[in-house]
């Protein structure tokens, strides 16, 4: 087989290039959600946009130690934003959990009550509530898993049901982002 010397010499740069960057986390949220900079995309991002979204976070990892990716990927949503030149005031974000993630808000005295270890996403979220992002527990599940508002991070909130808060949410203009 023969080899195009200029094919492998670009293919070689590229790799080089690839694996010389690394992610990053901040401005915003300086302990969680690295990303990476994308330099030159062909979609600009409109640094001028409001940008008003909710994640909806029902899953959590099995083992009561691990951190939550999803609920990151909301600290992630804010870094690479801000990395990107949005403006934090134009950065609106909010989190609707339930199911079994509802667990992950809990405070720390409570969760190391019930699961014997410190809540894993604690400094998480309190960094996500700090950045001015709401958080709000499903009604439904705070009663179904017996987790009351005593029991959550400081300045959660509980809503009727998460599927209230999502529809009032997307009322007001922010965009379901699942995953």
């Amino acid at each position: 087989m023969k080899y195009n010397p200029l094919a492998v010499l670009i293919f070689c740069f590229t790799c080089i290039y690839m694996n010389s960057q690394e992610k990053k986390a901040g401005p915003v949220i300086e302990e969680f959600g690295p990303v990476w900079a994308v330099e030159n995309p062909g979609f600009e991002t409109d640094t001028k946009a409001e940008f008003k979204v909710v994640f909806e976070i029902a899953d959590t990892p099995e083992s009561h130690t691990t951190l939550n990716k999803t609920i990151e990927t909301a600290a992630r949503f804010y870094n690479m934003h801000a990395q990107s030149g949005v403006p934090v005031s134009q950065l609106h974000v909010a989190l609707v959990v339930h199911h079994k993630a509802s667990k992950d808000i809990i405070d720390q005295q409570a969760y190391l009550k019930r699961y014997g270890v410190k809540n894993p996403n604690f400094d998480l979220v309190k960094s996500l509530l700090d950045s001015g992002a709401q958080v709000i527990l499903c009604g439904q599940s705070s009663y179904s898993r017996n987790i009351p508002k005593e029991d959550l991070i400081p300045d959660a909130q509980i809503a009727l049901s998460a599927m209230t808060a999502l529809l009032q949410l997307q009322n007001q203009g922010y965009h379901l982002i699942k995953f």
